[in-house]
């Protein structure tokens, strides 16, 4: 079949997916759990095959089927949306990120899975460039321990969907820490939890991709600029490393 590399499929998988399009030939697009009737499978199977065989989901398989619409190189399709970021890259975030770093004597990263790792990174680059304590806690309990009056944390998330922020922003906020989430998407409800909302990307990742699943690549874009702006602007006081 044009566009699917059936060498990387198992038994089951190249049968699901010949079954699908031998179905499409002459039937309306069924939906998944009627294509799992079809294939003789469970609907997860269904869904395995469709990915390893190059889909971002279901629903495109389907519109390859009925319309012909080839899927997408996950790998040039994201480095088409960094190129777009970069070029639209907004140079007033990173001044206003520095700034908060520069008044504040305690910064506290926090995230969770990639992003927490991300986190980690940035603290320690920021160890060499700047005399303030920084410090990535494992979790909230161990940022309530740390957060208190004039510290800055740190929300790093790309979606703000994998779980809450809630309880932590808020206990934060009680104990006079200022708080800033910084997000690659657009999510409305982090507003109302932070003193500080920097959104990094108006382009969107897939949304058939779990949070887990979502590049961090933007957030190390965005804190390589803070942390070469904060050396710059060291050499321009004379402070060598």
């Amino acid at each position: 079949m044009i566009g699917i590399d059936e060498t990387k499929l198992n038994h089951l998988e190249r049968k699901v997916i010949e079954a699908l399009a031998a179905y499409a030939t002459d039937h309306p697009a069924p939906k998944i759990v009627e294509a799992a009737t079809v294939c003789g499978c469970s609907v997860s199977q269904v869904s395995k095959a469709i990915k390893r065989a190059g889909f971002g989901g279901y629903k495109q398989y389907m519109r390859y089927l009925y319309d012909g619409e080839l899927p997408e190189q996950t790998q040039l399709r994201e480095l088409e949306r960094l190129k777009q970021i970069i070029d639209g890259f907004d140079p007033s975030l990173v001044n206003d990120f520095v700034e908060l770093i520069g008044s504040h004597a305690k910064i506290i990263f926090f995230g969770y899975g990639p992003s927490h790792i991300c986190a980690q990174y940035v603290e320690y680059k920021l160890r060499f460039c700047t005399d303030a304590f920084v410090t990535t806690p494992p979790d909230e309990a161990s940022v309530r321990n740390m957060v208190d009056d004039g510290s800055l944390l740190v929300i790093l998330t790309t979606t703000g969907q994998y779980r809450s922020f809630h309880d932590v922003c808020l206990f934060a906020r009680s104990r006079g820490t200022d708080v800033v989430v910084v997000t690659e998407e657009f999510n409305s409800r982090l507003m109302a939890e932070c003193d500080r909302y920097m959104v990094l990307s108006h382009h969107r990742q897939p949304d058939e991709l779990k949070p887990y699943q979502k590049t961090r690549t933007v957030f190390f874009i965005f804190f390589e600029q803070v942390i070469q702006q904060i050396l710059a602007e060291r050499r321009e006081r004379g402070i060598t490393e």
